[in-house]
């Protein structure tokens, strides 16, 4: 059997709500009858207004247990607990209503009404079942008093568990966009990484000692400077500058003849942010196609410039590409497709990466994204 512990369980809805909701519910019921008493001119208001309170203090007393059972079944469909709510809610107003009709009907009604009043009392008190009908009726208005609070408290339940369900939502949200984020930056490395140890290895079956120790000197600066931040924040566009001229360094010792870089980053940009290692496959790119493909020198050119309130990043190459390269790997490569989907999860639709082929050859990735300043 399910055991529930009220000493342990934290209410959605806080003991000091619940309480007030319930005084309010009964104090707005004395209030109504005790001014239908005086605009009636009722006998012996003072006297019917001191057990008036007594019965409203049992209502009290009895709501609130009705708020401990409610929060027994707080873990529970909410199917459940309004069932429980009608089902609690019918002993409680059949106690109050007895109890009513013993302190203005048996308990000394002489203090109620005066000889004239008293007699027409005896005579409408004499009906057959007269007991029975006036606590059946105070019962049923009693429990629709009574489920009214239930309802509320209920309504109050339930809105508490849906924002507290969206905050955990939200924060699971955020846990995945920074897990996908984190995946997507260090699927960066390992594919980069690939790359330059087969060069590596080539420079070293080909005896060229100097070459392999500059590559391992410039990949060891690589992964230092790369590994040393957090993939979930941003980096000064310098910094990634930075580190895409180590990565063409790195690639200069395998393309010594063929390799040439440019970098045109205004001075005023250095310092705007943007994802770390953003442009390492657009660079990787066009080095895969561009500078592997071609048998002439190739120029790679990164740039950055303002348009709006936007950074527009470009990386773009004059090779020559085979048509295979064209139809698929530029189009729907891993690395391309790797830095839509950072985009994407970083900015939504405010960033975009576009690729084409100008009529004058080559290949040119232009990225957009917000402009975002170093705060």
């Amino acid at each position: 059997m399910r055991k529930f512990d009220i000493g342990n369980h934290k209410p959605s809805v806080g003991q000091q709500v619940a309480i007030l909701s319930i005084l309010g519910f009964w104090l707005f019921f004395v209030i109504i009858i005790t001014l239908r008493a005086a605009v009636g001119d009722w006998p012996a208001q003072g006297e019917m207004a001191i057990r008036r309170v007594i019965v409203t203090i049992l209502g009290i007393g009895l709501t609130y247990l009705l708020y401990l059972l409610l929060r027994q079944f707080e873990n529970r469909v909410l199917s459940t607990r309004i069932i429980t709510a009608f089902a609690g809610a019918i002993p409680c107003a059949i106690a109050i209503a007895i109890f009513n009709f013993y302190m203005f009907n048996v308990y000394d009604p002489q203090s109620l009404f005066d000889e004239a009043h008293m007699e027409e009392m005896r005579k409408y008190m004499e009906q057959e079942n007269f007991a029975l009908k006036s606590i059946v009726e105070d019962s049923i208005s009693r429990f629709f008093f009574i489920i009214s609070w239930a309802s509320l408290y209920l309504a109050l339940s339930y809105a508490s568990e849906v924002r507290t369900v969206e905050r955990k939502a939200a924060r699971f949200a955020q846990a995945a966009q920074d897990a996908e984020l984190r995946s997507l930056r260090y699927q960066v490395n390992p594919h980069f990484l690939f790359n330059t140890l087969n060069s590596l290895s080539t420079l070293v079956m080909r005896s060229q000692p100097e070459e392999a120790e500059k590559m391992i000197l410039n990949l060891s600066k690589f992964y230092r400077t790369s590994l040393s931040g957090d993939p979930l924040e941003d980096v000064a566009l310098s910094e990634e500058v930075h580190l895409q001229n180590l990565y063409l360094d790195i690639e200069a010792v395998r393309f010594p003849k063929r390799l040439k870089t440019e970098t045109h980053i205004p001075a005023e940009l250095n310092d705007v942010l943007v994802p770390g290692l953003i442009l390492q496959p657009l660079v990787e790119n066009a080095i895969k196609h561009g500078v592997a493909h071609s048998k002439r020198p190739v120029t790679i050119s990164i740039s950055a410039a303002v348009k709006g309130d936007f950074l527009i990043l470009t990386v773009a190459d004059d090779g020559e590409s085979s048509l295979q390269t064209k139809t698929s790997d530029q189009n729907n490569g891993i690395g391309l497709a790797n830095v839509r989907d950072r985009l994407e999860t970083r900015f939504g639709k405010q960033a975009k990466l576009k690729t084409y082929r100008p009529e004058t050859g080559g290949f040119v990735a232009e990225l957009t994204m917000p402009l975002l300043a170093d705060i």
